[in-house]
């Protein structure tokens, strides 16, 4: 077959390798692997595509989410929990033993695992939780130096057994007068501005330092107002003060009219009002600022802080005050009195002259 042109189709290329190859040799889809004990692989079929598992994708995991998808038939793992010891307790008295009557009392009162809100015993604390308590493992805490302790409690009794049981003037007063210190938190402000507030509530009752601050303009004073009403709210709920108000259907008590210590005359319709006896203010820590000035220059400002101090007592307070200025008053008039001839007995009696 000859080329009559320089140009070669790819037919004819393809013609021409077909004639050159030899005849004799298989082609690669005919090749015998038997022999050499390879099996052959298996095609799939045409028409039983291979089925893969497609993954989720993000988007249907989150629609899955929200609006649920398609359950699994796969049976959810169980969880197996351990078995748990039954809680050890400790020994009981009987029934029939002289302390039962005690444990069954306490028995009563509901246990802490017991609804609060639906029981009667609101708050109280079971005694069974007391009883469990190890008393000799506390004891460190509560009585960390019990030698010290023996010999303050001898040093007392002794005391008391040398006064015959006799109360001092000072203890007296703390046993049967009332009184009641609040310290207020720290004020954005200064003692010169909060000063003139504390001497313009000291000596008054609270009802009326209270109107006082109410209707004052300084801005120091909406502080002090909350200060004060705390202290009440404080005194009589810590330690009963004003409280025993008169009755409206006994008689009324008589008011007592007193003299201040600076000469003012005050009247007390009760002696159970509360008052403020002394006010003062603290100190407090100072805070640092910086202040950008002209020319680069830098100021360091110093704001302070300051508090408010009341201490607040009830009007018997100031009766008994009152009445211990007037017996002072009368012992001293009494010992300045003196007359030109006091009566006297006759002594050294002699018939002659003495002098």
């Amino acid at each position: 077959m000859g080329i009559c042109s320089g140009q070669v189709t790819s037919t004819q290329i393809g013609t021409i390798a077909n004639s050159r190859a030899p005849s004799n040799l298989p082609k690669p889809e005919q090749v015998d692997n038997s022999s050499n004990g390879i099996e052959p692989p298996e095609q799939p079929s045409k028409q039983q595509p291979e089925q893969r598992q497609s993954r989720p994708s993000a988007l249907s995991s989150i629609k899955d989410f929200f609006f649920g998808g398609k359950k699994s038939d796969a049976a959810k793992p169980k969880i197996t929990r351990r078995s748990v010891a039954p809680q050890q307790k400790e020994g009981t008295l009987g029934e029939d033993s002289i302390f039962a009557e005690d444990l069954g009392a306490s028995k009563q009162a509901p246990t802490p695992k017991t609804d609060r809100a639906a029981s009667e015993w609101d708050g109280v604390i079971a005694p069974d939780a007391l009883e469990q308590r190890n008393w000799e493992q506390m004891q460190p805490v509560l009585d960390p130096r019990p030698n010290a302790r023996r010999r303050w409690e001898r040093k007392m009794i002794a005391r008391e057994i040398r006064r015959r049981g006799r109360l001092t003037k000072t203890e007296q007063i703390m046993r049967t007068e009332l009184e009641s210190l609040s310290k207020s938190h720290w004020f954005k402000t200064s003692i010169k501005k909060l000063g003139p507030l504390a001497r313009q509530i000291a000596g008054k009752n609270i009802d009326e330092a209270i109107l006082q601050m109410r209707l004052s303009k300084k801005k120091a004073a909406k502080d002090v107002l909350e200060h004060l009403e705390h202290a009440k709210n404080e005194a009589m709920v810590r330690w009963g003060m004003g409280l025993e108000a008169p009755k409206e259907d006994g008689p009324a008590p008589t008011p007592i009219t007193i003299t201040l210590s600076n000469g003012e005359r005050k009247k007390i319709t009760n002696p159970t009002s509360i008052y403020i006896a002394q006010a003062w203010v603290n100190r407090g820590p100072y805070e640092r600022r910086i202040q950008h000035r002209a020319r680069g220059s830098v100021h360091t400002l110093r704001p302070p802080w300051t508090s408010l101090s009341v201490l607040l007592k009830e009007e018997k307070t100031r009766i008994r005050e009152w009445q211990d200025r007037e017996a002072k008053a009368l012992r001293q008039r009494k010992s300045h009195l003196w007359t030109q001839l006091p009566d006297r007995k006759v002594t050294a009696q002699n018939q002659y002259y003495s002098w």
